[in-house]
């Protein structure tokens, strides 16, 4: 799809081998010293990803004793210089069997990856570690983020830890828990009366007027990077040897760019062979844009907000890289699948009495599709399937206990 790579060779007498950053639409290739958020080609405009230059032979030793955390994959992390890391201890995230779960769906290699103990409650923390630590080694001091909840917390915490101004503009519809965590860092928070797609909105109106920096999921290279980890992690988990599914909640879609992104980058390197494990993006059955451009062979999606969902993370009614997660859904042979507030409601419980897992609704959302692609038989009992819970359901609360 896109050569994530810059050259063959490279000395490991650096902390990163971050090179350069490619746009994912045209190819363009742009300075990794400038400050920037999107394809500077106005007729393009899609989102950037970071390249490096990939070490040929390069041995997985070179992880032997380091903290288990997401900057275990330093060298293939965009900061230069060590001393801009701002962290929390994010990644390093449990992987096991869904034990009584896979007897019920009939798929005995079935897997929970759990973020629920990053810091800050989700895998945005990986998220926000990356894109931090960056515009702090940019000389950045202000940033602004449109949310749904996980990702303003996050960006509360980590911008505050490096002594960075942080507006977070979130739905009224968000749960209070999300508002008050906000607020509790000393961030600037402004409700706004609509959806996520609204706030996007007003922070791409005010950043330039208030010298923000617009960290918007996917218009800015760096979340990307601290996503990805979570493929390094689960790859390095399974002994390298990837799984034959994984199941995401697209929202905005990072997540699932971001495994797809680090087996290729782990390709190169050499870790890993050719083999890709099916993605399948799981969407609220009330903005489910990429399920249906999908389904219909689009190459890009058309905005659907049908209103309020549980599951709040997945009230984005389109990505803004709608055209690479449909790519990448192409290419993986993956599909996606669209469900309701009622089976996530009962995919909480399920998987709260039988796993003793109090799980983001998000993360509900894939047992209740994992069950149904089975009895589809697009899943198979022979598979190895991997279910990405990316958050704790206490940050959700006011759902689940309505």
């Amino acid at each position: 799809m896109i050569n994530l790579s810059s050259s063959n060779v490279h000395s490991l007498s650096k902390h990163s081998n971050f090179s350069n950053i490619i746009c994912s639409g045209c190819n363009t290739v742009h300075q990794y010293d400038e400050i920037q958020n999107v394809c500077k080609d106005p007729s393009c405009q899609e989102a950037l990803l970071a390249c490096y230059d990939f070490v040929l032979g390069l041995s997985k030793d070179v992880l032997k004793n380091r903290p288990f955390t997401m900057w275990r994959y330093r060298e293939f992390l965009p900061v230069l210089d060590p001393k801009n890391i701002v962290s929390l201890g994010e990644g390093g995230t449990p992987l096991f069997k869904a034990k009584n779960l896979s007897k019920i769906v009939g798929i005995p290699e079935l897997y929970w990856k759990d973020e629920a103990g990053n810091p800050t409650g989700s895998f945005k923390a990986r998220g926000m570690s990356a894109a931090v630590s960056k515009a702090k080694e940019l000389g950045i001091k202000k940033m602004a983020i449109p949310t749904a909840g996980n990702a303003g917390v996050a960006l509360a915490a980590y911008g505050v830890r490096a002594g960075m101004e942080v507006h977070v503009f979130m739905p009224k519809e968000t749960p209070a828990q999300h508002k008050k965590e906000v607020e509790f860092y000393g961030a600037h928070l402004t409700e706004v009366d609509g959806n996520i797609g609204d706030c996007g909105k007003l922070v791409a109106e005010l950043s330039p007027k208030n010298g923000w920096f617009n960290v918007s999921t996917l218009k800015e290279p760096y979340r990307l990077e601290g996503k990805k980890t979570m493929g390094y992690e689960l790859a390095e988990q399974l002994n390298w040897e990837l799984p034959d599914v994984i199941l995401y909640p697209t929202g905005g879609g990072t997540g699932l760019i971001g495994f797809w992104k680090a087996f290729e980058e782990l390709e190169q390197i050499g870790w890993i062979g050719s083999k890709r494990p099916r993605l399948i993006a799981v969407q609220s059955a009330n903005c489910d844009s990429i399920v249906s451009a999908f389904h219909n062979s689009e190459p890009k999606a058309v905005a659907v907000d049908k209103g309020f969902t549980i599951a709040n993370g997945l009230r984005v009614p389109k990505s803004y890289a709608d055209k690479l997660i449909l790519k990448i859904l192409k290419y993986t042979k993956g599909t996606a699948i669209s469900i309701n507030d009622e089976e996530i409601s009962q995919a909480l419980s399920e998987v709260a009495r039988l796993e003793g897992m109090f799980i983001a609704p998000e993360g509900a959302a894939l047992w209740a599709a994992v069950k149904r692609l089975k009895l589809e038989g697009i899943v198979q009992e022979s598979e190895k399937v991997v279910l990405v819970n990316t958050g704790s359901g206490y940050k959700y609360t006011e759902n689940i206990f309505k």
